[in-house]
């Protein structure tokens, strides 16, 4: 079955080329495209255009993927990176390679260019209309499920799903490792308290509450995160050891801005639940098996909710305005207008159902 109107499979394919740089739910959201492009052509090699984290992440943790080249510094592709291949150089070392280019980043009208330097005889991918387009395309629509929109591309080329959630492996003995130096012994439930848009972020507050509560039930706590969350780490540790009581404040677990991202899925797959705002780490928490309660602004469920509720639940924000100076904030995308204000978009969850949806989750293990 393909999503989409699809295409035939192309002949003679050996070598395939994926492009799609940006963040950890970027690459997550296109896994199962990828998946689905190493299913139908068995044969190829397959190397993904991406960033250095993509390459520490996925290191030894799938079979889809047989290589990452490093993507240049270049409008719409890739912002920064001081040790970036030149474009030059990315382009000399990669022209005429592939067989097949596959487009997974964004509208097209930076990456479409940029994936037609490759020369490959084959591409698939995007296209917003004021794009240039590739062989077959389809029409970048801003809501659509990222997930999904991945797979009708790759339905372009023949591809039909093998999964809708990414897949990423961890052992069972990565995950025993990660309880051991923890010293965890019950239950663990993981928090990851940022994204990279402010206002997708669930205030510390209530993060915090939901850590004490259930470091009072008895579990263990695990912060994770990079260097940009800790003060939203620091705000939940400082709220922990005031209301501490018998000891909980041991069974708080801080590795946000010291846990390499290579050994992120060991410690999100050694949780029982993971709890986080629409972010990278809760996205790479599904894809590892664990189940996550998720704090999303309602327009982002529809590009990036999870697609089952049996292990994983959401809780919605349905603010349609701007809290400061009220402008329609629906309208997103590329061409969107966009205020300078950050408040949270999310701050009308509560902790308490929240933590209803943890408590479930646990029951029905």
């Amino acid at each position: 079955m393909q999503i989409g109107q699809g295409g035939e499979r192309f002949e003679g394919v050996r070598e395939i080329a994926v492009l799609r740089g940006g963040g950890l739910g970027d690459l997550m959201f296109a896994m199962p495209a990828i998946e689905a492009l190493a299913a139908t052509y068995p044969d190829a090699r397959l190397t993904l255009l991406g960033t250095p984290a993509a390459k520490a992440l996925l290191d030894g943790r799938t079979d889809a993927i047989h290589a990452v080249e490093e993507l240049p510094v270049h409008p719409g592709v890739r912002d920064s990176g001081a040790d970036a291949p030149t474009l030059a150089d990315f382009e000399h070392r990669l022209r005429g390679r592939f067989d097949l280019a596959v487009q997974l980043h964004g509208g097209g009208r930076n990456s479409n260019p940029f994936l037609l330097r490759l020369q490959a005889p084959h591409t698939v991918g995007t296209a917003t209309e004021d794009a240039e387009v590739l062989e077959r395309w389809v029409r970048y629509v801003y809501y659509q499920h990222e997930v999904l929109r991945g797979l009708e591309v790759a339905a372009l080329a023949g591809a039909e799903p093998v999964t809708l959630d990414p897949r990423i492996t961890v052992t069972d003995d990565e995950r025993a490792a990660v309880r051991t130096r923890l010293g965890v012994s019950g239950t663990l439930i993981a928090m990851h308290p940022g994204a990279t848009d402010p206002r997708r972020r669930w205030s510390p507050d209530r993060f915090a509450a939901v850590a004490v509560a259930r470091l009072a039930a008895g579990d263990d706590v695990v912060l994770v995160g990079d260097a940009s969350d800790r003060p939203a780490a620091d705000a939940i540790v400082a709220a922990v050891r005031k209301q501490e009581t018998g000891g909980t404040a041991e069974r708080l677990h801080d590795l946000v801005g010291t846990l390499p991202l290579s050994e992120l899925p060991a410690v999100l797959g050694a949780a029982d639940v993971m709890v986080g705002d629409d972010s990278g780490p809760r996205h790479l928490a599904v894809a590892v098996g664990t189940r996550t309660v998720g704090v999303f602004w309602f327009g982002n469920v529809v590009n990036a909710g999870p697609m089952d509720r049996g292990r994983h639940r959401v809780h919605m924000s349905f603010v349609t305005r701007c809290p400061v100076c009220g402008i329609d904030v629906t309208q997103v995308g590329w061409t969107a207008e966009r205020c300078e204000h950050d408040p949270s978009y999310v701050d009308q969850v509560t902790p308490e159902q929240v933590l209803a949806d943890v408590e479930d989750l646990l029951r029905t293990r």
